[in-house]
């Protein structure tokens, strides 16, 4: 899959007149080179492109994926912008498989220096399933889908998915539509019911809401602009839960306009060796109705960069801010959480902050940063294969969160958010499953404990996609 095929402008021929002669041998000698350099350097033009395996797609969506193969000014430019062309039909999403074949044009209206490229390619079936496992947010998830690929013909996607996890149950319908010529711009709408359980909190939530998002490129930055209205259903998840978590029980409904933002320079996401990562989010409630107003402000920012001996420095911060909007106050289920595995090591899941009789609210307002040296296993066990995929680790985690007052203005929210300070240092391994997540298993040292606050010295395990 995915080999690209040249053959060559001006065949040699398979036998000559005296072949035979010493003269002629050393002519022979000397062909290949020549043919080669005509190969890499001799102007050609392209003069068709054409597809075999083609059915419900449409002409539109593959003329603007192909167009630059046509502007190659010679073969060795044809193979690499066929070869782009290929990566860009494949992200597509509406095919098994594509091949490329470059041949020289034939016909009465060839051209010498004409080109033909092939492209052979495999659609996906009208109905596709799927079943996996998920890793996030330090649970697992068993996940079911059946996806409707290609709808109309133009990489429309059709979409259910149903999770069922060890905290977490949900299921989603979803349409997904690209712009024809820039996949990057895209939208979708999502139909989804989610029943969750928190039981650091002694809390469960169930979600039936529907979004719309409009995702799109400017420069070097991604954008995404999405409206979520979502009735919710709290309730307590046990009889012991505090008379604070009964008093937030209920139904609300929230209707939230969000942007997005993300500049990801980094060479992967899951323990990436180099680059950044910017991603600032904004989320206003209220003014598109519901019975929840807040304006909520959070960023998350990455640095690595490798150093000797195949050793990675990384440094991360992670920040938020929640302002009620109104007399209301905020609702546990729209605040910030912090502590754990995958935040503030050394600290029992979402652990960190207020709390009323050992049931934690969260904070309107957090900060959490962390440093971070990734090196080889000693002695490179499995170095170039499985051994590759672990890493030792080395950190020093610190963070807060808490509640506002915020008629005392910046300098008292700064000043409250730098009190009590957590933080935590440690080692332990990391495990890189693919690009999709990874596991910590860590010795931690948990400092700066207060009062209410629930730790784990010692060994902590960890799993997810998303680590401080």
């Amino acid at each position: 899959m995915g080999t690209v095929h040249a053959r060559s402008l001006d065949p040699l021929p398979m036998n000559g007149p005296d072949f035979g002669s010493p003269d002629d041998a050393d002519l022979v000698e000397v062909e290949p080179e020549k043919k080669q350099e005509i190969l890499e350097n001799k102007d050609v033009v392209v003069q068709r492109v054409h597809f075999e395996g083609l059915g419900r797609t449409k002409d539109d969506l593959i003329a603007h994926e192909i167009g630059q193969v046509f502007k190659a000014k010679n073969l060795i430019e044809v193979m690499r912008k066929s070869h782009e062309a290929r990566e860009k039909l494949l992200r597509l999403g509406v095919f098994r498989n594509v091949e490329v074949l470059i041949d020289t044009s034939e016909g009465e209206d060839a051209v010498p220096n004409g080109l033909d490229v092939t492209f052979e390619v495999t659609e996906l079936r009208r109905l596709t399933g799927s079943y996996n496992t998920m890793v996030g947010n330090n649970e697992g998830s068993m996940v079911l889908g059946l996806k409707f690929p290609n709808l109309f013909g133009r990489a429309e996607k059709m979409t259910f998915q149903f999770s069922y996890g060890t905290k977490e149950t949900s299921y989603g319908l979803s349409f997904f539509k690209p712009q024809v010529g820039n996949f990057e711009r895209n939208f979708s709408v999502n139909l989804y019911k989610v029943t969750g359980q928190f039981p650091w909190s002694s809390l469960r939530e169930t979600d039936r809401g529907v979004s719309a998002e409009i995702n799109f490129p400017i420069w070097k930055t991604s954008h995404t602009l999405k409206w979520e209205g979502v009735w919710r259903e709290l309730g307590c998840l046990a009889r012991t839960a505090s008379f604070a978590i009964r008093e937030e029980s209920g139904h609300t409904l929230k209707s939230s306009l969000s942007h997005t933002m993300v500049i990801d320079s980094r060479n992967a996401s899951i323990l990436p060796k180099r680059g950044a990562l910017l991603k600032i989010n904004q989320e206003l409630a209220g003014y598109t109705g519901g019975d929840v107003s807040f304006l909520k402000e959070d960023f998350e920012l990455q640095l690595n960069k490798q150093l000797a001996w195949d050793s990675v420095l990384s440094t991360s911060l992670w920040g938020g801010m929640l302002v009620p909007v109104g007399d209301r106050p905020s609702s546990i289920a729209d605040r910030f959480y912090l502590g754990g595995p995958t935040s503030v090591r050394g600290f029992s899941m979402y652990s960190i902050g207020p709390q009323s009789e050992g049931d934690y609210l969260g904070g309107e307002a957090y900060w959490a940063g962390g440093v971070h040296l990734y090196t080889p296993l000693p002695f490179r066990p499995g170095r170039g294969g499985f051994g590759d995929l672990f890493r030792t680790h080395f950190f020093l985690n610190a963070g807060n969160l808490c509640n506002l007052n915020y008629g005392e203005g910046p300098r008292a929210h700064l000043q409250r958010l730098a009190e009590c300070i957590r933080w935590s240092y440690g080692a332990g391994l990391v495990l890189r499953l693919g690009n999709i997540a990874r596991l910590e298993l860590n010795y931690c040292i948990p400092m700066g404990v207060q009062s209410g606050d629930r730790i784990c010295d010692g060994v902590q395990f960890g799993a997810g996609i998303r680590f401080l």
